[in-house]
C-alpha cells in the first residue's frame, strides 16, 4: 500500500463505507425479525453494539476478497469460487444467521452446481444486496458501472423468477459509486440507486422504490414514515422479510430521512425491525461512503477494532488500492481506442 493512501478522500470514504455496514449490521442485529413497538417496549432506542454484526459482514469480506483477486473484475464464478475456499466463514459459527439462499447456493455449487446455475429455485432475499457495497468502492464515481458488474455477481444468489433481487443489488452498489463522487448529494445517491436499474425488467423494483420514497418525503419524519409503513403492510411489507423489494426500498427511505448522516441512517436501519440489521448495514454503508469515516463516532470506531474478524482499515485499503488499479486500466484501455480514432 501506497504509505499516502490512507489520506486520500477515496480510502476514507471505503473505509466509511466498511465501518458504517458493519456498525449497521451489529446495531441492528437483536432487533433482526422483530416489530419496532417490540423493540420500543424492550430495548427503547437501539444506539449501539456488542458483536461484529450477522451474514451481511461475512458475505461483505467473501465479496471483497474476490474483487481483490481480480482487481476488480470479478464475476459471479470469482465469487463462487471465494465461497468454496472459505467454506468455514458460512458454515462456521455464523451458520445460523445465514439464509437459506446463500446455504443452498454453496451446496448447490460444491456437490453438482457451476456458479452460473447455483441460483435456480432459490427464494427472494437480500443476500447479495446487504454486502454488495465493496462494488461501490472498487467502481468509486461510475454508478453505471458498478451496477452492470452487479448485475453479474448477483446473479450467482439470484436469477430469473427472483431477478428483482438483482434490481435491489444494483440500487445498493450503484448508490455506494456515487457517493464516492465529491459533488455527490443525497438526492444524487437516491437517483443514482433508481437509474442504473433496467426499466423494464427492474420496473418491480423502481416502483417499490419510488413507492418508499414518495413517503419518506410526505412523512419527513423518521417515526411517522416507520408508523405510515407499518400502518400499510401490503403496501411496503413481503412475506420474507428479507425479501429485497422491501429491505432496499426502505434503505434508501431511511437514508433520505437521515439526511445521509452515518449515526441516523444506522440506528434508524436498527430501530425500524423487521430485517433491521440488513437494513442498517446497508444505510450505514451508503452513509459512509457519503460522508466518510471522520463523521463515524470514534467510539464506535474502536469497538469496531475489537469486535471485527477482519481488520477493516487493512480491509479499505485493499479495497482502495483495487480501485486505482481498475481505474489504470481503464484509463490505458481509453487512451489506446483514442490512439486508434486519431
Amino acid at each position: 500500500m501506497a504509505s499516502d493512501l490512507k489520506s486520500t478522500v477515496l480510502y476514507q470514504k471505503s473505509l466509511g463505507c466498511l465501518l458504517g455496514g458493519l456498525i449497521g449490521d451489529a446495531i441492528g442485529t437483536p432487533a433482526e425479525g422483530k416489530d419496532y413497538r417490540v423493540l420500543e417496549a424492550n430495548f427503547g432506542w437501539i444506539n449501539d453494539f456488542t458483536s461484529d454484526g450477522t451474514d451481511d459482514t461475512v458475505m461483505k469480506g467473501l465479496l471483497a476478497e474476490a474483487l481483490i483477486r481480480t482487481d476488480g473484475y470479478a464475476t459471479l464464478d470469482d465469487w463462487g469460487a471465494v465461497w468454496l475456499d472459505h467454506w468455514e466463514a458460512i458454515f462456521g459459527p455464523k451458520i445460523n444467521k445465514f439464509f437459506a439462499s446463500v446455504i443452498h447456493t454453496a451446496h448447490k455449487m460444491r456437490r453438482y452446481a457451476v456458479p452460473r446455475m447455483a441460483a435456480l429455485g432459490n427464494m427472494p432475499s437480500s443476500s447479495s444486496a446487504m454486502c454488495i457495497s465493496p462494488v461501490g468502492i472498487v467502481n468509486a464515481g461510475n454508478p453505471l458501472q458498478a451496477a452492470l458488474q452487479t448485475y453479474n455477481l448477483a446473479s450467482l444468489i439470484h436469477q430469473y423468477d427472483v431477478g428483482f433481487c438483482q434490481d435491489g443489488a444494483v440500487a445498493m452498489a450503484a448508490a455506494v459509486a456515487e457517493a464516492f463522487r465529491p459533488a455527490a448529494t443525497v438526492d444524487s445517491i437516491l437517483d443514482a440507486a433508481s437509474a442504473h436499474i433496467m426499466k423494464l425488467s427492474g420496473k418491480e423494483m423502481l416502483d417499490a422504490i419510488a413507492r418508499s420514497l414518495t413517503l419518506a418525503r410526505e412523512t419527513t419524519d423518521y417515526k411517522a414514515f416507520r408508523a405510515a409503513v407499518y400502518d400499510q403492510p401490503d403496501r411496503f411489507f413481503c412475506k420474507i422479510t428479507c425479501d429485497s423489494r422491501e429491505t432496499v426500498p426502505l434503505t434508501l427511505a431511511l437514508f433520505y430521512l437521515a439526511g445521509g448522516d452515518v449515526e441516523k441512517c444506522v440506528t434508524y436501519g436498527a430501530n425500524f425491525g423487521r430485517d433491521a440489521d440488513t437494513i442498517a448495514s446497508m444505510c450505514g454503508a451508503i452513509a459512509g461512503a457519503y460522508q466518510g469515516a471522520g463523521a463515524i463516532k470514534a467510539e464506535w470506531v474502536e469497538k469496531v477494532s475489537k469486535y471485527a474478524s477482519l481488520n477493516q482499515e487493512d480491509l479499505a485499503a485493499r479495497l482502495a488500492e483495487t480501485a486505482l488499479k481498475k481505474l489504470a486500466r481503464e484509463q490505458k484501455a481509453q487512451q489506446e481506442l483514442e490512439s486508434i480514432i486519431a
